[in-house]
């Protein structure tokens, strides 16, 4: 590329290569310490060599390297950016007549490189994998599957309203079930039943039902011991456990949470959750990796040491401040778009303040 010099090669090549040397270093002591955690439950629960390596830690290495991606960017810049500082070849790109803003430019493409691949990987890759990952989790270490609710109503189709008293997800069996049925906002139809069970794409039998039919001021019962129907759902679609929104694309992702709010199914935070945050993670690349450059370019009096543990401290409360903001909107107070996108607007600030103050 034309546009490129040999300095901005020089640092796009530092960039990602410390990026890549603190991914190794990082995961290698995530999985020590999370096979120290988790040993006990592997050898419980009898869990194989070759389920442990391909089917967990093969996608879990992705799946951490992905969310912690903007924590690995920022610690990338401070390091081998206040060894620049370090060793004066910041002070010498700038005495050469390099700005400031000219150097921060290589910085940004390294970032873009990173943003766009952890965009695609997250999107596309990781989520197939998430599926393995976590039904290992399931089988062997501990259980976060939603097998059993109650008082769970939604929309199934257009002025069609389900009830569900209960449901047993391993029988895939609910009881005392409802399904009500409306003209506006009058009740045409409405089916009641002891239990019913899915067997099969949207095949449903209810047993022991009464149905009643208004007609003007008339009502017609009917009673039986069985019928099968047909519902457009599936017991996943309200059973949402924890883990679920990690096993899907950002298109089935955007498509499952616009079903589910035409639907009127709630608990859908964590979903919006991922899918924002999905988005959010490519612009705060950008936002740590310039408040990343503007910190450690100075060469200051406790060296490279200091810089890198201010990196940490920001990184880190970057990291927290997400969770609790997420926390805030899996509990109703903060919708999940302000809840992903508070942490970067507040980083954006203090990019601006920083990259400002930086040498020139």
């Amino acid at each position: 590329m034309k546009f490129l010099k040999i300095i901005d090669w020089y640092i796009i090549k530092k960039f990602l290569g410390t990026y890549i040397f603190t991914i190794l270093l990082i995961i290698a002591v995530a999985v020590t310490l999370d096979v120290n955690t988790k040993i006990d439950s592997f050898i419980k629960n009898s869990a194989s060599t070759h389920a442990i390596v391909f089917d967990y830690y093969l996608n879990f290495i992705p799946y951490f390297v992905n969310a912690f991606s903007p924590l690995f960017v920022f610690i990338a810049v401070i390091y081998f950016t206040s060894k620049l500082a370090d060793d004066s070849e910041i002070i010498a790109m700038l005495s050469s007549g390099l700005s400031f803003d000219r150097l921060v430019r290589p910085y940004m493409i390294a970032a873009a490189i990173i943003a766009l691949s952890t965009l695609f990987l997250n999107s596309y890759v990781i989520p197939p994998g998430n599926i393995k990952r976590i039904e290992f989790e399931n089988t062997y270490v501990r259980n976060k599957k939603m097998d059993y609710g109650r008082n769970i109503q939604f929309e199934v189709d257009p002025n069609v309203i389900a009830y569900f008293d209960q449901f047993d997800n391993f029988s895939s069996t609910g009881r005392g079930f409802s399904l009500d049925q409306f003209d506006g906002k009058e009740l045409v139809s409405r089916l009641t039943a002891k239990s019913i069970t899915w067997d099969s794409a949207y095949h449903w039998s209810i047993a022991d039902y009464v149905i009643r039919d208004f007609v003007g001021m008339r009502e017609k019962i009917t009673i039986g011991d069985k019928i099968d129907t047909t519902l457009t759902v599936v017991p996943a679609d309200f059973m949402i456990s924890i883990n679920d929104s990690e096993k899907m694309t950002t298109p089935q992702l955007k498509t499952y949470i616009d079903r589910q709010k035409k639907r009127g199914i709630g608990n859908i935070q964590l979903f919006e959750i991922e899918y924002y945050k999905r988005y959010a993670m490519v612009f705060s690349a950008f936002i740590l990796t310039i408040i990343g450059v503007s910190l450690s370019s100075r060469k200051i009096k406790g060296g490279m040491g200091l810089n890198i543990g201010i990196g940490f401290l920001l990184s880190f409360s970057y990291v927290l401040f997400m969770q609790i903001s997420s926390s805030f909107a899996i509990s109703g107070i903060m919708s999940p778009l302000w809840a992903v996108w508070i942490p970067n607007i507040l980083y954006s600030f203090i990019a601006a303040y920083l990259y400002k103050k930086a040498p020139r």
